[in-house]
């Protein structure tokens, strides 16, 4: 099996983290806070999906055709990466809110949605970092 390229998903980690170390170093209220806080929505947003994305390389081979696979919705991959021991339920559950969260921008992109955003991007990059791990681990064998 070949390897997933991670190198992309890691520099939009490394962006995200910087967006939010930035963020917090500035007066909330601030022309620099808003841009920082708008980085860091869309950065989570680009995380949330690369992770999907990746992820579901990850389990292809646990499934039974490409098929199956193209089918999965985001919410199906990480059910399928928990059924094969990737990720535990706790993680898949933070993963369903993150998509959740996610999937309000299309409805707010108000502030509510931006401070949503901010009380989960600490568990979110704990999170990303510990599944760009799994999906880097050798494929199985089939």
């Amino acid at each position: 099996m070949s390897e997933i390229n991670t190198e992309y998903l890691q520099k939009c980690i490394d962006t995200l983290s910087k967006s939010y170390e930035l963020l917090k170093k500035t007066d909330e209220g601030s022309i620099d806070y808003e841009v920082f806080r708008n980085a860091l929505v869309k950065g989570f947003e680009l995380v949330l999906e690369q992770s999907g994305k990746l992820l579901k390389k990850r389990i292809t081979p646990y499934l039974s055709s490409k098929k199956a696979v193209d089918e999965l919705s985001f919410k199906d991959i990480f059910r399928n990466a928990h059924k094969h021991s990737l990720i535990s339920a706790d993680e898949v559950s933070r993963w369903f809110e993150y998509r959740d969260n996610r999937n309000s921008t299309a409805h707010d992109y108000g502030r509510a949605f931006a401070e949503q955003t901010l009380t989960l991007i600490e568990s979110f990059l704990a999170d990303v970092k510990n599944l760009k791990k799994v999906i880097e681990n050798d494929q199985p064998e089939e």
